[in-house]
């Protein structure tokens, strides 16, 4: 993110915000800012605390500790309609009885809005999501894609601050899913609003956010950009759970850093004393008749744009994952089939530590 971004309003600010429900500790107290316009993704395994996250932001759920605050103000205690926020849940909530553009206009009806107005209003949100020959259309006609548009349409026609998106793809088929994680930001793009967007879709997250919030056990684990998150992940968990990694434990001894199976493993110079682990993702690591590391060749799977190779090495249990890119990265033109003995290594700058 440039200067001028890390500098802009937060549109959303948590502070010391936790959540029990009984003796069950679902959120632990927590400090975040989420940036004016910024598209921010609340990402993790399932139970991590990322949809009570959101629901405490729109009113849904009171916090146990901490306030609630939006675009400066604090909204703790406001129920969810008295909150400058929309939701877009994953089941869209269309009502089945109207039109498009009637389910797009209802918010505004609620708020005694004048006719001419919601009209204008409605036909803006629909050219938005590219829905308005679909105006006068029953909702139970449209596919998937079309509510979920529809759904976009009538949360931003209210001109929200802040809009709460919970796992609205979560039940698209893979191949929609992708396109419309493209229309959405485009959408964010042309509005401006900001998204809160909360998913256990690392693709999808890295694909979509400005920034990505990683969650577990009821806590943030780490705030960064995509690159941030996977290129330097700060704990083992991180690590695991943004793509794919390699992580090999050990301890640094006399500037380099030994596996725990003994064989030495490339790191950066200034890799800290206490380091635990090495996590090298797998398009890092090259077979290399040069390459200092000893390894069998256990698997080849051919992935189209890539061919992940799964090596051992030997005497130990260390397992090594390495992906050659090429559309045509064939098996043949990879030059290795199971059981080859081979060499690997990658770049020190490649290797990343984490201490726990």
């Amino acid at each position: 993110m440039s200067d001028v971004a890390d500098h802009r309003e937060n549109a959303i600010e948590l502070r010391g915000v936790g959540k029990r429900f009984g003796s069950a500790v679902a959120l632990q107290p927590l400090d975040l800012d989420v940036r004016d316009g910024e598209f921010f993704c609340l990402l993790g395994p399932s139970g991590c605390g990322k949809t009570t996250t959101l629901n405490v932001v729109g009113g849904f759920v009171s916090p146990s500790s901490g306030t609630v605050s939006i675009r400066g103000r604090d909204v703790t205690d406001l129920p969810p309609h008295k909150r400058p926020v929309n939701t877009i849940f994953q089941s869209y909530a269309l009502f089945p009885h109207m039109n498009v553009v009637q389910n797009v206009q209802f918010g505004l009806r609620m708020s005694r809005v004048s006719k001419a107005e919601r009209e204008s209003r409605a036909r803006e949100a629909l050219a938005l999501v590219g829905l308005t020959e679909r105006a006068k259309q029953p909702v139970a006609a449209l596919s998937g894609g079309q509510a979920q548009r529809v759904a976009i349409a009538r949360a931003l026609v209210n001109k929200p601050s802040v809009l709460l998106l919970d796992e609205p793809l979560g039940a698209l088929d893979l191949k929609l899913r992708k396109r419309l994680q493209v229309e959405l930001s485009l959408i964010h793009r042309n509005v401006g609003t900001t998204f809160l967007f909360v998913t256990h879709d690392q693709e999808e997250a890295m694909a979509l956010a400005d920034r990505i919030a990683v969650m577990d056990g009821g806590a943030v684990q780490q705030v960064g950009t995509p690159e941030e998150i996977y290129l330097r992940p700060k704990s083992r968990f991180v690590a695991d759970f943004i793509g794919e990694s390699n992580i090999i434990d050990g301890r640094m001894d006399g500037g380099v850093f030994r596996a725990v199976e003994g064989f030495a493993a490339p790191c950066p110079s200034d890799t800290p004393a206490d380091a635990k682990a090495l996590v090298v993702r797998p398009e890092a690591i090259r077979i290399d008749p040069n390459g200092s590391i000893p390894a069998v060749v256990t698997s080849l799977s051919f992935l189209g744009p890539v061919t992940r190779v799964t090596l051992s090495v030997p005497q130990s249990d260390t397992m090594l994952v390495s992906t050659i890119h090429g559309g045509a990265a064939t098996h043949m033109q990879v030059g290795v089939q199971p059981g080859d003995h081979v060499n690997v290594t990658w770049d020190e700058a490649a290797a990343h530590a984490v201490a726990d």
